[in-house]
Parts: structure tokens; C-alpha cells; sequence
């Protein structure tokens, strides 16, 4: 009776094991299929075109025009001093190698090759880049494709949102929340920590950014010190959804 009952445990165990094994390696290798599709489409997007030297990208907007969702202080430091920072390491990671003059995302589908800084600055770089251009004073209405692709999707507004805030939340520690097309020209939300992004080889989800906020400390602390749910809650009152519009059509577009 009991090596029966050993035997079946044994089994249901091995079972369990290989099925997980199996999945892990499923997942793999989607991830690995999806990073393929990436790297072809990565010579349409607009940033393809942005080049060393690296120059901090200005404002469509001033300082205080996000408040009282994002404030003053906080933008000029987080603009002025820390993406600078990204701006001047990217820079430094590039100086003197003999790939620097190759588009900045086309390390990221194979980042394992390069060094941390590269990753850390040129990621930091990136993920800013987009982020100021995914805001505008007192926000826009979501309509056009975006709002259809949004609906067909996840179901509707309401659970995107709610999706993307629970991306937002549940980063642990400093990171990203993203909304982001996959190459089968899917919307998925997902969230990246530290300075990594959904465009690098080893993201868990791999896609096109078309929204993105960031929820390192530095970008709200100031104004919301430990609160970072209020600060995602505002966020929406400043979102670009015309941009958003405009970079989900032309990723859609390259996609077809």
C-alpha cells in the first residue's frame, strides 16, 4: 500500500516537473521566435534614425505645464539631471567602440552581448525618450485606431487601464509600466524593472512601446513621496493619446 502510494506521489511529481520543464522551454522559445520578428521591424520605427552622440531631446512642453499631476521640481530635476545622466552615460558605454555608430535599439534585441552600461544608460536613454512624448499638457481624449485596437484587446478601456495600473504597482522596486504591440500585432501590457524595456532580448514580453511611465522614485517622490498609486491614477490626466494614436499605426502599419 505505501510503495504504491510512494510510487504514485513519485510520479505525479515527475509529471509535474517535465510539464513545467516544458513550459519553460515552450515560453522560450516564443520569446525567442518573438525577438526574430523584432529585430526586422526594428529598422521602420522613427528612433532607428537617432545617432551617436546622444543629445538630450527637448521638452514640447515646459517644466510646470504637467502640474498639478507632475510638478514643476520634479520635472526639471528628472529631465535636466536624470535623463541627462542616461544621455551622458549612453555616450560613455559608446565612446570609442566600434559599433557606436549603429542605432541605439538595435543593441537592445541582443543586449546580452554588450556591457550593463550600455544596457543601464542606453535603456535609461530610451525609455525617457518616449516617456516625455507620451504626455501633454492636460492630457488629450483616446480616440482613433488606438481606442479600437484598446477595446478589441482587453475589453475595453476600463480593464486596459486598470491592467496598466496593476503593471505599474507591482513593480518591484524602480522600473516601467508599458503598453506595448507584439509582433504577432497583439496589445499586451507588461512592466520592465530598472531601465530595461520590452524592445531588449530578454524581456518577458516583447513589443513595440507605444505607452510607457516610469515609476522609479525620482519620477514622483517629490510631490507624492510613497503614494506611487496617486501618482499612476494622474497619470492619466496628461497622457498624449494622439501620439499614442500615431506610433500604434505606424507599428501596426510596418507590421502588416
Amino acid at each position: 500500500m505505501k510503495k504504491n502510494i510512494l510510487r504514485t506521489t513519485l510520479l505525479l511529481t515527475l509529471a509535474v516537473f517535465f510539464s513545467a520543464s516544458a513550459l519553460a522551454e515552450h515560453n522560450k522559445m516564443n520569446v525567442e521566435k518573438d525577438n526574430k520578428k523584432l529585430k526586422k521591424l526594428l529598422p521602420m520605427l522613427p528612433e532607428y534614425e537617432w545617432s551617436y552622440p546622444y543629445e538630450l531631446p527637448d521638452l514640447n512642453y515646459d517644466y510646470d505645464a504637467l502640474e498639478p499631476s507632475v510638478d514643476k521640481t520634479t520635472m526639471r530635476i528628472h529631465h535636466s539631471k536624470h535623463h541627462q545622466g542616461y544621455t551622458n552615460g549612453t555616450n560613455a558605454a559608446l565612446k570609442g567602440k566600434d559599433y557606436r555608430d549603429k542605432p541605439l535599439i538595435s543593441f537592445f534585441n541582443k543586449m546580452d552581448k554588450y556591457s550593463d552600461a550600455l544596457r543601464n544608460s542606453g535603456g535609461g536613454f530610451y525609455n525617457h525618450s518616449l516617456f516625455w512624448t507620451f504626455m501633454t499638457p492636460g492630457g488629450n481624449e483616446l480616440k482613433g485606431e488606438i481606442k479600437e485596437a484598446i477595446n478589441l484587446n482587453f475589453g475595453g478601456f476600463e480593464s486596459f487601464k486598470e491592467k496598466f495600473e496593476n503593471a505599474a504597482k507591482s513593480q518591484f522596486g524602480s522600473g516601467w509600466a508599458w503598453l506595448v504591440i507584439t509582433p504577432d500585432g497583439k496589445l499586451k501590457v507588461t512592466n520592465t524593472a530598472n531601465q530595461d524595456n520590452p524592445m531588449m532580448s530578454h524581456a518577458k514580453v516583447q513589443g513595440i512601446p507605444l505607452l510607457n511611465l516610469d515609476v522609479w522614485e525620482h519620477a514622483y517622490y517629490l510631490n507624492y513621496q510613497n503614494k506611487r498609486g496617486s501618482y499612476i491614477q494622474n497619470f492619466w490626466n496628461v497622457v498624449d493619446w494622439t501620439e499614442v494614436n500615431r506610433r500604434y499605426k505606424i507599428a501596426r502599419d510596418i507590421m502588416k
